[in-house]
């Protein structure tokens, strides 16, 4: 078998690559002057001439820069990241889609090395490994929580859910009905895509940004809104479950607060006591059906991906 090695990357020649010329580049924009004509001089650089802005009705030359450099610009319907990947949805016409960001976070030459995954995977996510200090604190914080959730649910080995580079499969993601309002989006798009086939990551590099920082704390909130609602989704007992079993902590301080009554003022609260016991009886419960379906649901998507390997889908 040969192979070759770029950077830390390391492809199978062997691999049906898919050609830049199958992948509609998309870019969501709001005043991203700055940055915007390097991204594009740089995707064009590495082979990729469809190229699409979804213009978030910016109030800089965004949209001027753009349509200088040869990209197609259209301005998008509904609000947020979310609302351009809708526009751009019902443009594309490529069997792939490739999304990042034109704030020169993202580089062009990482995009190309997620082609050779594309045959195979229905998401290829551009995984930040290098310059990680580039994402603020509190962004990375959120990121740790909402991949673990995610590999922790759905059994799928992605350390970098909201990754802003990723390629799909148009058709499939065509046939979702997406529900997010903003940068959640990319949550919302890996567990559809991983319910519905394999998923997987490639290392890449996150540059500092040109321009203003988009992402905010109060953005956090919405994305843990979407972990919140993504675990419902696929699958409600184990929500429920780790809701009740939350029960067992009131539930151990009251236990410890009889005892501890108990041992030193020498008075038993009978009441109090039985009422922490059935507290901690319905935690308990509610963490022995969260594993079990955890266990349930994880085996599921397995069998699933099994099957498709099986049927070479």
């Amino acid at each position: 078998m040969t192979s070759t090695t770029t950077g830390s990357k390391i492809f199978d020649m062997q691999k049906e690559t898919v050609s830049p010329d199958e992948v509609t580049v998309v870019i969501p924009t709001l005043n991203e002057a700055e940055g915007i004509g390097q991204v594009i001089d740089d995707l064009r650089h590495e082979g990729f001439s469809n190229i699409l802005v979804v213009e978030g009705r910016s109030r800089d030359r965004t949209s001027q820069i753009a349509s200088e450099k040869g990209a197609f610009v259209v301005l998008q319907h509904g609000t947020g990241k979310a609302g351009a990947i809708r526009t751009a949805l019902d443009i594309v016409s490529t069997p792939y889609m490739a999304v990042m960001d034109g704030d020169c976070t993202y580089h062009a030459s990482d995009l190309r090395n997620l082609l050779p995954y594309a045959k195979d995977y229905v998401e290829v996510i551009g995984s930040r490994r290098k310059g990680r200090e580039n994402i603020p604190r509190i962004n990375r914080l959120g990121n740790l929580l909402v991949s673990k959730a995610f590999k922790l649910l759905l059994s799928c080995p992605v350390n970098d859910v909201l990754s802003g580079m990723y390629l799909v499969r148009t058709d499939i993601l065509k046939s979702e009905e997406l529900s997010s309002q903003s940068f959640d989006i990319e949550v919302e798009i890996a567990t559809t895509m991983a319910s519905s086939g394999k998923v997987t990551e490639v290392p890449i590099e996150y540059g500092s940004r040109k321009g203003q920082q988009k992402l905010d704390s109060r953005q956090g909130f919405r994305i843990l809104g979407t972990l919140f609602w993504m675990t419902y989704y696929e699958s409600p007992l184990v929500l429920f479950g780790l809701l009740s079993s939350i029960l067992a902590v009131p539930a151990l301080g009251l236990l410890g607060w009889v005892a501890y009554e108990a041992l030193a003022a020498g008075i038993f609260h009978s009441g109090i006591a039985l009422f922490g016991v059935m507290l901690l009886l319905l935690g308990s419960q509610g963490m022995a059906v969260a594993l079990m379906s955890l266990v349930t649901k994880r085996s599921e998507h397995r069998l699933r991906r099994a099957m498709q390997d099986h049927l070479g889908l």
